[in-house]
C-alpha cells in the first residue's frame, strides 16, 4: 500500500469519525474505542444504564458504513435459531420431493447489534460464541462462513437492572473492548435535548465500505510495537494472575486473572489507536488509554473486592502502578 493509499484510507477514517459525530453528541472516548475495535477487527462490549444512546450509537456506526447493518433485540425468550437461523422443509411442487434448506438468522450480516445482550438466558448467549470467534456458524454438520468484514457490538445494561443475566466468562473474553458509557457533561446533556427535541435531525452518510475497512485491519497489523512494549504487555498480563510473583494487589482482590487472549487484544487495540491517529508506531500512551478496556473484563474479582467495593477498573489501575511502563 503505497503512503497516498495509506493517507486517503486514513482520511476516511476521520469522515467516519465525523459522520458519527453527526448524530451522536459528545462520548468521544466512546467512539473512539468503537472505532478501535472496528479497525482491530474485534467485538466490542458497551455498557451502561438505560437511555445513554448505545444503540443510537452503534446504529450511526452502521449507517456510515457500506456494510449490512441487522440488529437483534435481546430478550428471555429468544432462540439460538433466532439469532443463527434454521433448517426449513421445502417441498418441489413439480416433484412432490420435500428437502430441508438452511435459512441463515440475522448473524449473517456484516455488523450486528446485539442489543441488551445480557437480557437472554446463558444458552442463547452461547449461541454467539462459535460466530464470534471462528467467524462461522455450523448447523446439521454443515459450516457456514460468516461475511466478511464481521462484527458484534454489544450492548448490555448493569447487572444490577432487574431481569438480566451475567456473560458467561467465555464470552466476555471474546470481546476486544468492554467500554463503558458514562453520563454526558452538562452541556453535552443541553445539545442532546435540543437535537432530540426538534423536527430536523441531521441524517448519517456512509462514508466507507468494506474493502476499505478489510485494508486498514490489515495495516493495523504492520503498525510497529516495539519489543520492549511487549515485553511490558507480557508483564501486564501475567501480573494480573494471582500466585507467586504477583503484585499484592492482585493477589489480594482477584480470583483469575487475564489469559493470552487479553495480551493480543491489548497489542492489536494499541495498534488500532495508533493508527487512528495518524500514527504508524504503537506507543506506550496507547497500552495506557486501553488497558482498562481491555482488561475490565477478564479479571475475576474476589469476594474481598466486592467486600470492599473495588471495581476492576481500579485494580487495573493499580496494576498499572505495579508494573510500570518502560522508560522513553
Amino acid at each position: 500500500m503505497t503512503e497516498a493509499e495509506i493517507q486517503s484510507r486514513l482520511d476516511r477514517l476521520k469522515d467516519l469519525r465525523a459522520a458519527i459525530g453527526r448524530a451522536v453528541v459528545g462520548q468521544e472516548a466512546v467512539v473512539e474505542q468503537l472505532l478501535i475495535g472496528l479497525l482491530a477487527g474485534g467485538h466490542c462490549l458497551l455498557e451502561g444504564v438505560p437511555g445513554l444512546g448505545k444503540t443510537l450509537l452503534v446504529r450511526s456506526l452502521g449507517e456510515a458504513l457500506h456494510l449490512e447493518f441487522r440488529r437483534v433485540q435481546f430478550t428471555p425468550d429468544l432462540m439460538p435459531s433466532d439469532i443463527l437461523g434454521a433448517e426449513i422443509l421445502e417441498e418441489d411442487h413439480g416433484t412432490g420431493k420435500r428437502s430441508f434448506r438452511f435459512q441463515p438468522g440475522p448473524v449473517f450480516t456484516n455488523l450486528l447489534l446485539a442489543d441488551e445482550l445480557n437480557r437472554t438466558p446463558p444458552k442463547t448467549q452461547a449461541a454467539l460464541l462459535e460466530a464470534m470467534q471462528e467467524k462461522t456458524v455450523s448447523y446439521g454438520g454443515v459450516t457456514h462462513i460468516l461475511p466478511k468484514p464481521f462484527f458484534v457490538l454489544a450492548t448490555q445494561n448493569p447487572l444490577e437492572q432487574a431481569g438480566t443475566y451475567p456473560l458467561p466468562e467465555a464470552q466476555l473474553d471474546r470481546f476486544l473492548l468492554h467500554i463503558r458509557v458514562d453520563y454526558p457533561t452538562e452541556q453535552e446533556e443541553a445539545d442532546i435535548l435540543r437535537q432530540t427535541t426538534g423536527n430536523k435531525a441531521d441524517a448519517v452518510p456512509a462514508v466507507i465500505g468494506g474493502d476499505d475497512i478489510l485494508a486498514l485491519q490489515g495495516l493495523v497489523r504492520d503498525v510497529h510495537f516495539s519489543e520492549g512494549l511487549l515485553a511490558w504487555v507480557t508483564r501486564l498480563v501475567r501480573s494480573s494472575r494471582p500466585g507467586d510473583g504477583a503484585p499484592d494487589v492482585i493477589r489480594q482482590y482477584v480470583q483469575w486473572g487475564a489469559g493470552p487472549r487479553a495480551g493480543q487484544s491489548l497489542i492489536l487495540a494499541s495498534k488500532a489507536r495508533a493508527l487512528l491517529n495518524g500514527r504508524l508506531a504503537a506507543t506506550r500512551e496507547d497500552v495506557l488509554a486501553l488497558a482498562a478496556p481491555v482488561m475490565r473484563h477478564r479479571i475475576l474479582l474476589s469476594f474481598a473486592a466486592e467486600a470492599e467495593g473495588r471495581s476492576a477498573d481500579a485494580v487495573v489501575a493499580d496494576l498499572l502502578r505495579a508494573v510500570p511502563p518502560p522508560a522513553g
